[in-house]
């Protein structure tokens, strides 16, 4: 029987191997240090969207494979990658809360460290907007390769799997809203982005995305079905 070691058996930094499997010394580096820091809640600032990047790399891995088991005619095997993409936005949206703690005044003093950078510039929802898009290709591949439309499909029986991935990429789009919108209504209280309905102002940027979906055409057919159903087959109110 092998003996357990305190001795790290993995290569790397640390003094034992979760430090060195996770590299924490390198993660809790990446923060500013004390010496460095304009304002204390920078800390704050930096362990919630560090980690949103995080998370959202993730996502866009699940995502990334979602397009490939989709190719591949695995429509089951991509819902649950894509429900897993969709709990990391989740989480994403749910730690914002700890931007309720970051008072104006604050936000106002640690500005400063952050120069000119913008969450637009993201490369975590930069690549997770990619790979939406790639994923809503593959599943038109997919309806077209099983003959169907969106009106077929919702007329359908709802335990069909393509029916199913059609229900989660819904899911998806849906809680990437939410997400911008508290990411506005925090811009609104915290970030002192300009009052709503400004012209110009950064808050209404921001405003302008709440309404954008990855894939209009579900929305659109499920409403159109809610409302009466088809015009005609495979075509929507």
């Amino acid at each position: 029987m092998k003996q357990k070691t305190d001795r790290p058996s993995l290569p790397g930094e640390g003094d034992n191997d979760y430090a060195r499997y996770m590299r924490t010394d390198a993660l809790l580096a990446l923060q500013r240090r004390p010496d460095e820091v304009v304002h204390r809640d920078e800390l704050l600032f930096q362990v919630a969207h560090q980690s949103t990047e995080l998370w959202l790399k993730l996502a866009t891995s699940e995502l990334t494979e979602a397009v490939c088991r989709v190719d591949a005619g695995e429509p089951s095997a991509a819902e649950l990658l894509l429900a897993r993409a969709t709990l990391a936005v989740r989480l994403v949206t749910d730690q914002m809360e700890i931007f309720n703690h970051l008072s104006p005044k604050d936000f106002q003093a640690l500005q400063p460290a952050l120069g000119s950078g913008s969450g637009a510039e993201s490369p975590g929802w930069r690549q997770a907007q990619a790979a939406s898009r790639k994923l809503g290709l593959a599943f038109d591949r997919l309806l077209a390769a099983h003959g169907t439309d969106l009106v077929k499909l919702y007329s359908g029986e709802p335990s069909d799997p393509v029916y199913r991935l059609a229900e989660a990429l819904v899911e998806w789009d849906d809680r990437v809203s939410i997400w911008r919108v508290r990411h506005y209504r925090l811009a609104i209280r915290v970030g002192s982005h300009g009052v709503i309905g400004t012209p110009g102002s950064p808050s209404g940027m921001l405003a302008k995305l709440i309404d954008y979906r990855f894939y209009p055409d579900l929305w659109q057919v499920r409403a159109a079905l809610a409302m009466g159903g088809p015009t005609s087959e495979g075509s929507v109110a």
